[in-house]
């Protein structure tokens, strides 16, 4: 599967944006989809998931009643509405596909998964 992220951009602190995770080839029923962040300097982490087949979520307390994910079957993509954005959440957003509950995803082992190149996002204080 091919995935394309979109949607990322520049935006003052307490801001919204909307990240898009179009996937090219079938995701199925057993997959989770998930959102990971990587911040200069620092290594990625784990942001939300989502399971394709029931939409069941899992967050990292970090955005926690900010973010929500989401998915649309008919057009094989995933969202992250992020709002109340703050700089420290300024960092290149990754989507990803791997097998597995939303909450799994959380520790999953990264090359096991398919990863999409990223979109930038860059919160201003």
């Amino acid at each position: 599967v091919q995935l394309l992220a979109s949607g990322g951009g520049l935006v003052q602190a307490g801001g919204s944006l909307r990240l898009s995770c179009a996937a090219s080839g079938r995701i199925f029923s057993s997959n989770s989809m998930g959102w990971f962040r990587q911040a200069p300097g620092k290594e990625r982490e784990f942001v939300a998931a989502i399971s394709w087949s029931d939409s069941r979520t899992y967050y990292a307390d970090s955005v926690k009643g900010r973010f929500a994910i989401s998915r649309d079957k008919s057009r094989n993509t995933v969202f992250l509405q992020m709002n109340s954005l703050k700089p420290a959440d300024t960092a290149v957003y990754y989507c990803a596909r791997n097998f597995g509950s939303p909450r799994a995803m959380a520790t999953m082992t990264p090359a096991f998964a398919s990863w999409g190149q990223g979109t930038l996002v860059t919160v201003s204080s």
